[in-house]
């Protein structure tokens, strides 16, 4: 069972962007009373009575352009329609029942899908009358809340999650490697698919964004059964940008949730980029493995500094998270394709692998004894006494320690390195646990 993706529609200026900050509990997300302020996208997980759900919200997809207003809205509620598991409906009870809201509610009725009619707003029992007037629209699930004050939001969170299983977002019982292809549109992620497949699984063009549907492949490799997870975008006449770059985050939240490795694919010709940046940050916190694939390298003019000088500039964007591998390829050519599927195997082996508790003791402590953490603010000497690695689908490494509370972040990334210079993890984000002893 994979975790649910619950995404907030609506049209401008109804307080999405404001229930989405009170749902993840943070301002994830910029809000003004000036419409179209969202320009970044906005997504984060929530929790509630031990269920999670990965909440999007789509306030940032809207172009100023007015002939494209329309446009965009009933777009983005036809992708929400096909992706989400459930939809939050969004109204403004101050404004009453606006065009826009009947035909967005006509589409949502014409759906198989959940959704529910947030009548936004309502700070008070005084604008409770004023919630009638959305009756008008036919939809029996209809909740007058305020986002900005968290009137009745609880109630609505229960009857959302009513459905939602608490169970493991990992366990699904297909013991099959599973792998993403993910990026931003026009990378060459459906020519990747096809090129591993040895048919056109997929349709290829130069417009970003055609693939209108994505169905998992299986790729029979030396004997075993690899799920290809193709992430690529929607086609559709007059689609605006907006539009794909919403149904691409989607998409890709939606890929890294269900794979085992994620294969983040850049194009060579613009190196890496924000949005690239920003899938990486969420197949890390999410722990799945990763490697980056550098597409249409066969383009690239080179010399013997090039891939060098490359994965350099890819390693220093990416910080901290320096433990993922980088390959060249080319889908169009097939140049290391299948070098690319090898070091996912590789990676997803490492991702299972277990260390004996005697042997990070034995090998970690004496380190860590050589270059101690730092004393408390009171000078209390912080010893680490013990280590262990738990874990079922990633590996968490649990630290006992006298003063857990104390070990500085600066440290913690110290203890990542040296666990992955003594026993590798290469491509495999992991937790990093400290506990009283």
């Amino acid at each position: 069972m994979k975790t649910p993706i619950v995404v907030i529609v609506g049209r401008p200026n109804v307080g999405k962007s404001t229930l989405f900050n009170r749902l993840v509990g943070k301002r994830g997300a910029i809000v003004d009373n000036i419409s179209g302020v969202t320009r970044d996208r906005n997504y984060g997980e929530v929790e509630w009575s031990g269920k999670e759900f990965q909440l999007i919200d789509t306030g940032g997809y809207v172009p100023n352009s007015t002939d494209l207003f329309e446009t965009a809205i009933r777009e983005q509620v036809e992708i929400a329609i096909n992706e989400a598991d459930s939809i939050l409906f969004v109204v403004d009870v101050r404004t009453g029942v606006n065009p826009l809201d009947i035909e967005m509610a006509q589409i949502l009725r014409s759906s198989n899908k959940d959704f529910y009619l947030l009548v936004n707003k309502v700070d008070s029992e005084n604008f409770e009358p004023a919630v009638a007037e959305f009756y008008s629209l036919g939809i029996k699930n209809i909740y007058s809340i305020s986002a900005l004050l968290g009137r009745k939001i609880g109630d609505l969170l229960d009857e959302l999650t009513a459905n939602f299983l608490t169970v493991n977002p990992d366990d699904d019982g297909d013991p099959r490697l599973k792998i993403a292809i993910v990026g931003r549109p026009n990378v060459g992620k459906s020519s990747l698919t096809n090129s591993l497949l040895g048919y056109d699984r997929s349709i290829v063009t130069d417009v970003p964004g055609t693939t209108r549907d994505s169905v998992n492949s299986i790729l029979k490799y030396f004997g075993q059964d690899i799920i290809l997870i193709d992430t690529a975008g929607l086609r559709k006449k007059k689609r605006v940008e907006e539009s794909i770059e919403f149904f691409s985050m989607v998409r890709t939240l939606k890929s890294i949730g269900e794979c085992d490795v994620a294969i983040i694919m850049l194009d060579a010709q613009q190196g890496i980029e924000s949005q690239d940046q920003k899938i990486i940050d969420e197949a890390v916190r999410r722990r799945k493995g990763i490697v980056i694939a550098v597409n249409k390298w066969d383009l690239v003019e080179k010399d013997n500094r090039t891939t060098k000088q490359y994965e350099d500039a890819i390693l220093d964007k990416m910080g901290s998270i320096d433990y993922i591998p980088i390959i060249f390829i080319s889908a169009l050519t097939k140049q290391r394709i299948f070098k690319l599927v090898d070091l996912c195997i590789e990676i997803n082996t490492e991702r299972k692998k277990k260390i004996q508790t005697s042997a990070l003791n034995e090998i970690l402590l004496p380190e860590i004894g050589k270059s101690p953490p730092p004393a408390t603010g009171t000078g209390r000497e912080v010893k680490i006494k013990y280590i262990t690695q738990a874990g079922s689908h990633y590996p968490v490494f649990i630290f006992m320690a006298n003063y857990p509370k104390n070990i500085p972040d600066n440290y913690k990334r110290f203890l990542e390195k040296l666990i992955r210079k003594n026993f590798g993890f290469n491509g495999v984000p992991f937790t990093l646990s400290f506990k009283q002893k």
